[in-house]
C-alpha cells in the first residue's frame, strides 16, 4: 500500500539562491531531493533576489521573507550566534508563527544559524498528539570549526575577542540543537562523531553531498598545461579568508621561485583583495560563470583548509572537473576511502607546498590520480539517494516521536 506523502517545513536562514556557495548548494539539493522522494516540502527563508530564483515548475514551495536581515551591530548584542541573530527578524518570526499553525510531519532546522527558531518550534508542537519529527541539518561541527578559527586568527586583538565571544554562543546553540532534535543529519562521519559528546546514541544520519554540477570530459595532462595550481571558493566568510591568507604566507615565495602560479577563483571582498595584492604568485579571478577554461589551464587543485570541518563540495567539483587534488589530511573529512586514496594528502601547509613543487611536473602520476578519483566517485554521489534516506529515517522515527508525545508525565494521572 502506498504511504501518504509527508509534509515538511524546512527552516533556513535564506532561500538558497543563487547557488554560489557550498552551504547553499547542499541545502537546495537536499531539499529538492527530499521533494523528489515524494515529500511536500515548504521552504522558509529570507527572500533571494528575484533574478536568482529558479524558473519553471518547482517541487519545493519557496516562502521568501521580505525586509532583509537585521544589522550586524544588533546581532552582536544577541545571545544567539551572529549568523543566527541577524536572520531572526520580526518578519521572519511572523511568517514562521503562521506556518507552524499548520500540521507538519517533519520540521527541518537547517544550519546552526537557525538555532533561534528551536524554542518557537518546540512551543508550537509541545501539546500535539502527532508532533512532527524534528530534524537538524548540520553543515559542520561548528564548535570545532570556530575553535580552530579563534586559535589561528592573526588579526586585531579586538576582533579575536569578538570571535571568541561568538564561539561561546555557537557552542551553546549547537549543543542545544543537538540535544533537542529527534534526528541529526551530518554532512560527514567525522562531524557525527564530534556530536556524540552531547547527543550520545540518539539517531544520527550521515548524508554526504550528491553532485549535480559540471561534468568535464576526459582529459590527458601533458606539458601543454601551464604550471599552475587552482583553488576555488567563496571568500566572504572569515574562516575562508584566514585559510587563504595562511596558504599564501607559506606558498607565495616558494611558488615564485619555482615558476608556479596559483589561480584563486571565487568572490573576494575588496579589503581582502587589497591584502593579497603583494603576493606575486597569485592571480585573483573573482566569480566566473564558466570555470571549465581554468580547469584546463591548471595541473592540479588545492584544498588547503586549516579551519573548517564537514564535507567540502569543492572536492566533487575538482574530481568531476578532472583535476588531480592535493589536500590537507584534516580537510578531507567525509571522503570515501576509494576517492581519498586518489588524492595527495599532506599533514600541514609546508608539506602541501613542498608536495605541489615536487609533483607539479609528474604529469603521468597526476593524470592517473585524476582518472582514479573520477572513476571511484562516479557511482557514489547521487542526490536522489540522500532524499530517500532522509524521508525513510523520518518515517521510521515518527511512531516513536508520537508515542513519546502521548506518554503521561510522571506524577500526573492520565
Amino acid at each position: 500500500m502506498t504511504q501518504p506523502s509527508l509534509r515538511c517545513l524546512w527552516l533556513a536562514r535564506a532561500l538558497p539562491f543563487p547557488l554560489d556557495s557550498g552551504d547553499r548548494i547542499y541545502t537546495a539539493r537536499l531539499a529538492g531531493a527530499l521533494a523528489e522522494a515524494g515529500v511536500r516540502v515548504h521552504f522558509l527563508g529570507h527572500a533571494a533576489p528575484p533574478e536568482a530564483m529558479p524558473g519553471g515548475k518547482q517541487l519545493v514551495t519557496w516562502h521568501g521573507v521580505e525586509g532583509g536581515c537585521r544589522p550586524v551591530w544588533r546581532g552582536l548584542a544577541s545571545r544567539e550566534p551572529l549568523n543566527g541573530a541577524i536572520h531572526a527578524t520580526p518578519a521572519y518570526r511572523q511568517r514562521l508563527d503562521k506556518l507552524l499553525a499548520q500540521e507538519w510531519d517533519m520540521v527541518v532546522i537547517d544550519h546552526y544559524g537557525m538555532a533561534w527558531s528551536l524554542p518557537e518550534v518546540q512551543r508550537r508542537i509541545r501539546h500535539r498528539t502527532r508532533p512532527p519529527v524534528l530534524v537538524h541539518v548540520a553543515h559542520n561541527h561548528e564548535t570545532t570549526l570556530w575553535q580552530g578559527m579563534v586559535s589561528l586568527f592573526r588579526g586585531s586583538p579586538l576582533r579575536r575577542l569578538a570571535l571568541w565571544l561568538n564561539l561561546q554562543k555557537v557552542r551553546r546553540a549547537e549543543a542545544q540543537l543537538a540535544r533537542s532534535v529527534d534526528l541529526l543529519c551530518c554532512i560527514a562521519a567525522e562531524d557525527a562523531a564530534a556530536f556524540q559528546a552531547v547527543r550520545g546514541d540518539a539517531r544520527t544520519l550521515v548524508l554526504t553531498p550528491g553532485y549535480s554540477g559540471l561534468q568535464m570530459p576526459d582529459r590527458t595532462l601533458d606539458t601543454e598545461v601551464p604550471r599552475r595550481a587552482l583553488m576555488v571558493g567563496s571568500f566572504r566568510w572569515v574562516a575562508k579568508q584566514e585559510n587563504l591568507k595562511a596558504l599564501l604566507r607559506q606558498a607565495d615565495v616558494p611558488f615564485m621561485q619555482q615558476g608556479i602560479g596559483l589561480d584563486v577563483v571565487g568572490d573576494v571582498p575588496d579589503a581582502l583583495r587589497a591584502q593579497l595584492a603583494g603576493y606575486g604568485s597569485v592571480r585573483l579571478h573573482g566569480f566566473v560563470d564558466d570555470i571549465a577554461p581554468l580547469y584546463r589551464q591548471a595541473r592540479l587543485a588545492l584544498v588547503p583548509e586549516l579551519i573548517g570541518g564537514g564535507f567540502k563540495l569543492k572536492f566533487l567539483d575538482y574530481v568531476f572537473g578532472r583535476m588531480p587534488v592535493v589536500t590537507l589530511d584534516a580537510a578531507a573529512a567525509g571522503l570515501p576511502p576509494a576517492v581519498r586514496s586518489a588524492m595527495v594528502g599532506c599533514p600541514d601547509l609546508k608539506s602541501l607546498v613542498d608536495t605541489v613543487i615536487a609533483r607539479i611536473d609528474a604529469l603521468p602520476s597526476l593524470d592517473q590520480l585524476q582518472r582514479q578519483a573520477h572513476d571511484a566517485a562516479a557511482p557514489l554521489f547521487h542526490w536522489p539517494d540522500r532524499g530517500l534516506a532522509l524521508r525513510d529515517a523520518v518515517r521510521e522515527l515518527a511512531p516513536e516521536v508520537q508515542r513519546a508525545a502521548t506518554r503521561p508525565l510522571r506524577g500526573v494521572w492520565a
